[in-house]
């Protein structure tokens, strides 16, 4: 191989093997990160998105209506014969000659142009309204995006947390299984040493607590593998970045727990659901008053405009005679208008304010529907932060209890069984209170969601 060819190898191996790390980066996004790069992937963010757009489209139609809401321009173009006078009357008295007739030997272009417009002059107020309603269903129309985006950010919040609820498991129980192998091996050293000192119990209750670790380290195997993959999904990720999270450990978020009443209050206050069905109703009442202005008379300006241009045919000066081949007018007035469907106007009110009674009772279901689930999450956040305090109280006991067994083992004077049953209690217990914590924390964003509160302080360590 001569040394061009080398260097050309050793270049290529070079360029496919930082090509590859470059595939495989780690990057570490905060909770803040990951939640905007997932809400802009997200499908149905982009459904409500489209929604406010919606929404904003029919407010500025409604608001072109106010200048010229009726503008139309039409033009015409024919083929036509000219007019020949056997009795060679001149082309302005043309018409005077009763034996005047159509000449198909000569052919012109017919041209005409018709500009028409109508401009609203008094309306009592039924387009200002029907604007004002349009733009108060924008509002409502945003409150439904917050709501979809506090539902999601929740969800969003979750995963988040599981990738780092999972790395705490894997963390513990490689700690753990270090523990087991020491157990593993003294016992393995005791039945070499003497096994007449060993209870055989004691052997197969250690098999057994091995086999069932070995069942919980595949669990959180998985579980990380299912939470790359979903993290993979949420954000879209096609360049083979391995994101994880900032934060490292699992903590308890730093709150306190208020009354149940003061999330209550909240709720009604700031819930984006409640706050876009009252929206909602006042925009109805709004088009409802829109609806009564059009039905009373209104008054418009009107014009039209035409010209009509056709060389081969004569233009008659005499205005009694309409030449519609060659002609220029223009015309302007007011016109009044009044709808006069009196029955189909009734039942049209009679409808929109039936519309208006069920957002009504929407309402108070929904709100029903609201405080039962501030309840419900309130519950369960109180009852995550005991599990909290008290697991971490026997964690405390756990400790102590797997030193003093390890001591003594150490010593010569404790037994294999104690020392698995205290290894067994301890990695139990620092599971729970990892569960535990990710519980409280996901119980505490549950009911500041349902509160209408931002689901927590910064996440951030």
């Amino acid at each position: 191989m001569t040394t061009r060819t080398s260097s050309i190898f050793f270049l290529l191996i070079l360029f496919i093997g930082s090509a590859s790390l470059r595939a495989q980066d780690t990057l570490r996004i905060s909770f803040e990160e990951f939640l905007a790069i997932a809400l802009e992937n997200s499908g149905q963010m982009k459904v409500v998105d489209t929604k406010v757009d919606l929404a904003e489209n029919r407010s500025q139609m409604a608001k072109d209506q106010r200048f010229l809401p009726s503008l139309t321009f039409r033009s015409e173009h024919a083929v036509v014969p000219g007019v020949t006078s056997p009795n060679n009357f001149p082309e302005e008295q043309i018409y005077l000659d009763g034996d005047a007739y159509n000449d198909w030997d000569k052919i012109g272009l017919y041209t005409r142009l018709r500009l028409q417009g109508v401009q609203p002059v008094f309306t009592w107020g039924a387009i200002n309204k029907a604007i004002d309603a349009a733009e108060i269903g924008v509002k409502a129309t945003q409150k439904e995006y917050e709501a979809t985006h506090a539902e999601i950010e929740l969800r969003l919040y979750d995963l988040y947390h599981s990738y780092i609820f999972a790395l705490e498991i894997e963390r513990l129980l490689v700690d753990a299984e270090d523990k087991v192998r020491q157990i593993e091996n003294a016992l393995n050293k005791q039945l070499e040493d003497d096994p007449s000192e060993v209870d055989e119990s004691d052997v197969f209750k250690f098999k057994v607590f091995k086999a069932q670790f070995g069942i919980q380290k595949e669990e959180v195997t998985q579980s990380l593998v299912f939470v790359r993959e979903t993290w993979n999904y949420a954000l879209r990720n096609e360049a083979g970045t391995v994101y994880e999270p900032t934060v490292r450990f699992l903590d308890p978020i730093e709150t306190e727990i208020q009354g149940i009443g003061y999330y209550q209050n909240s709720a009604t206050v700031n819930r984006a659901e409640l706050e876009g069905l009252e929206l909602g109703k006042h925009a109805l009442k709004t088009y409802i008053s829109s609806l009564k202005a059009q039905n009373l008379p209104g008054l418009y300006l009107g014009f039209t405009t035409t010209f009509a241009s056709t060389p081969i045919r004569p233009r008659q000066p005499n205005p009694f005679i309409s030449t519609p081949e060659n002609t220029f007018n223009t015309a302007v007035g007011f016109t009044i208008r009044q709808n006069l469907n009196f029955f189909q106007a009734k039942t049209s009110l009679a409808r929109s304010k039936l519309e208006v009674n069920r957002l009504d009772y929407l309402k108070d279901a929904m709100q029903d529907g609201i405080m039962l689930e501030v309840n419900e999450a309130y519950r369960n956040a109180a009852l995550a932060e005991v599990k909290v305090e008290k697991t971490d109280e026997a964690l405390l006991i756990a400790k102590e209890w797997l030193r003093m067994e390890q001591l003594d083992y150490d010593l010569g004077f404790g037994e294999p069984k104690d020392l698995v049953d205290a290894v067994k209690q301890e990695l139990e217990l620092r599971l729970t209170e990892k569960q535990h914590i990710f519980e409280f924390n996901s119980a505490m964003a549950k009911l500041n969601k349902s509160a209408g509160l931002p689901l927590t302080t910064s996440t951030e360590k």
